[in-house]
């Protein structure tokens, strides 16, 4: 967007145009630490051995294992990764009345073709040096990956870029059993 070599229109003038900030042009964000990636890759090992664990716990598993780190900062670390200790919170046999039940639409749903039902799912990879977000659309019935995005933050236009992929390919089918056809759908 900014032509940083344009000799006719300054970076200012640009931003203004732009309706930027100019302070965010010269930004340039600075990696996790290794010790910060160290520490949650621990993290994430403690939490995919006893997801049952909460920050109290992690925090002092990691201090007996010789790292100096507070309770905030597990905190913080394990809400960057989305994950939390899983609990049985208060009352949960209790429905609020006022909440409406949605139905789950594929209770009765032979899936029987190709791009009759797909799937959605966003998971996160951990890498040498931090991690990154995948979403992969998927077929059902056969299993098969329309596509994939990968990203480093957890962000709606990846995951949108995906889907837009997947639509491009393959178009879901509907089929009619009243009338023994198959339908396409078109999707927006």
């Amino acid at each position: 967007m900014v032509e940083w070599d344009n000799h006719n229109i300054s970076i200012a003038r640009q931003a203004y145009l732009l309706s930027l900030n100019r302070t965010s042009l010269y930004y340039k964000p600075v990696p996790p630490s290794p010790r910060e990636t160290q520490i949650k890759h621990r993290i994430d090992e403690i939490y995919t051995k006893c997801p049952f664990f909460g920050s109290r716990k992690i925090t002092v598993l990691l201090n007996k294992e010789g790292f100096n780190i507070n309770r905030k900062a597990v905190q913080r670390h394990m809400r960057e990764m989305g994950i939390q200790g899983i609990t049985p919170g208060p009352n949960l046999s209790k429905r609020n009345i006022q909440h409406y039940i949605y139905p789950y639409l594929l209770n009765n749903v032979v899936i029987s073709h190709s791009d009759h039902v797909w799937g959605i799912d966003i998971t996160y990879i951990r890498l040498l040096r931090g991690w990154m977000y995948l979403v992969a659309v998927l077929d059902w019935f056969s299993r098969y990956v329309l596509s994939w995005e990968l990203d480093q933050t957890l962000k709606i236009p990846f995951v949108l870029d995906a889907v837009q992929q997947a639509l491009s390919q393959s178009k879901p089918v509907i089929f009619n059993s009243d009338q023994g056809s198959q339908v396409r759908q078109e999707v927006a």
